[in-house]
């Protein structure tokens, strides 16, 4: 597969907590390189993935490693994301890092409890949706205020 071109599993493979990881074969490139099903069309811009800088504050259950990976399936689900694994660690004596890694990118997670912060990113290509993660950030950590920075990454044209 040529270097840029980027794969995509097809279907909604799963994987829970120590089990192996399930995926569909990717759909080959065609001639030229570039997979036309990755890419993504934001604001008339054509790019390789939407990136979602996402700042929480004013935040709870930070600390709640279950809850945490709970919210990420749920994000990766909503945003019509294929889910390939979560690893998660927890700080002591606070905080959680981790990510969901998905067929289309990741979510990943920063938090900083006795802050009331969290710090997400969110990027994702293909026929995904993102921003329907933002909702379920807020309601799910009960943010007070929530932030959102869009990049469209790999611009091309």
């Amino acid at each position: 597969m040529p270097q840029n071109a980027l794969p995509r599993s097809r279907g909604r493979a799963r994987s829970g907590r120590g089990g192996g990881t399930k995926t569909a074969a990717a759909k080959p490139a065609p001639a030229g390189g570039l997979r036309r099903d990755v890419f993504v069309v934001r604001k008339g811009q054509r790019g390789a993935g939407v990136h979602l800088i996402i700042d929480l504050h004013g935040a709870r259950r930070l600390n709640d490693i279950e809850h945490i990976e709970s919210v990420l399936r749920r994000c990766a689900d909503a945003a019509g994301a294929t889910l390939l694994h979560v690893h998660l660690h927890r700080f002591q004596p606070d905080g959680v890092s981790g990510v969901a890694v998905l067929a289309e990118s990741h979510i990943a997670i920063h938090t900083w409890p006795e802050a009331g912060y969290a710090a997400l990113d969110v990027f994702m290509c293909g026929r995904t949706d993102p921003d329907r993660c933002v909702p379920i950030l807020r309601a799910a950590f009960s943010a007070k205020r929530v932030d959102v920075n869009e990049l469209l990454r790999g611009r091309l044209g």
